[in-house]
């Protein structure tokens, strides 16, 4: 039996390397094709329809309803809400197309108008507490199996427990609003919408890095208004410290002198 020869397994290693080097500049260059293709055909619809033709609006909607459909979704989790942001951003975009300069493509501009859409949207529930509830899973703290549904009343919970409770999620909602905008966003996302890094990542086209570390700054501005407004929740203490455990049920419950 004759033995291998190691010495040809490291001369077909670089080849097989500038072989998948080789086909992954091919995929490149064709996705770059492809996407100046459709850049090209968008610009000629957008020619067409301000030149009067209705139907190649109808087209750009064909080609982008359900793009622009899973962009409001994925920031809303709601197909009801996410509809009405698709053909809201349908009707914007057949208002404004006039004044589209092409500075960047159709996708990118529809995209813009969607995400600007759903985020509006999504703020003016959050300040009426639409969607209050779905925080209910979300850990108090990095270290804590403890939820916020523990904080749910229990079977015979005292009038002073509900009113902590409720003054303490108002307190939460008062300093969310004094937060900056990409602060407040990115908490939302969440810690309310319970999105993972990676979905917040693709709604604000920005890294996970810059979302780990815009959430940490997020959260440590809230820790200080909350301080602020109440010096018994000191910025370094873990949320879940505010809280003590009814000794009957063993749930948390805010804290309350």
């Amino acid at each position: 039996m004759i033995a291998a020869n190691p010495l040809s397994k490291k001369s077909a290693r670089p080849a097989r390397d500038r072989q998948d080097r080789e086909r992954a500049d091919r995929e490149r260059q064709a996705r770059a094709a492809a996407s100046h293709q459709e850049a090209a055909y968008d610009a000629e619809l957008v020619r067409r329809f301000n030149g009067g033709d209705e139907a190649a609006f109808v087209e750009i909607m064909e080609r982008y309803r359900e793009k622009i459909f899973s962009v409001a979704l994925a920031l809303l989790r709601n197909r009801a809400d996410a509809e009405e942001i698709a053909q809201d951003t349908f009707i914007r975009a057949h208002r404004g197309l006039s004044r589209f300069r092409g500075d960047s493509s159709l996708a990118t501009w529809l995209h813009r108008i969607a995400v600007n859409l759903a985020r509006n949207r999504y703020w003016y529930f959050f300040r009426r507490r639409r969607h209050a509830t779905l925080s209910l899973d979300c850990a108090l703290s990095e270290d804590s199996d403890a939820t916020f549904a523990d904080l749910v009343a229990t079977d015979s919970p005292s009038p002073a427990r509900e009113a902590a409770t409720g003054e303490f999620s108002a307190l939460v909602s008062v300093c969310m609003e004094k937060l900056d905008a990409r602060h407040r966003e990115i908490l939302t996302l969440r810690n309310l919408l319970n999105h993972s890094y990676d979905e917040i990542a693709q709604a604000l086209g920005i890294n996970v890095g810059t979302v780990k570390s815009r959430i940490a700054r997020a959260r440590g501005n809230l820790r200080a208004l909350l301080a602020e407004a109440c010096p018994e929740f000191a910025p370094d203490a873990a949320p879940s410290d505010w809280f003590e455990p009814n000794r009957p049920s063993g749930r948390l419950e805010v804290a309350s002198s």
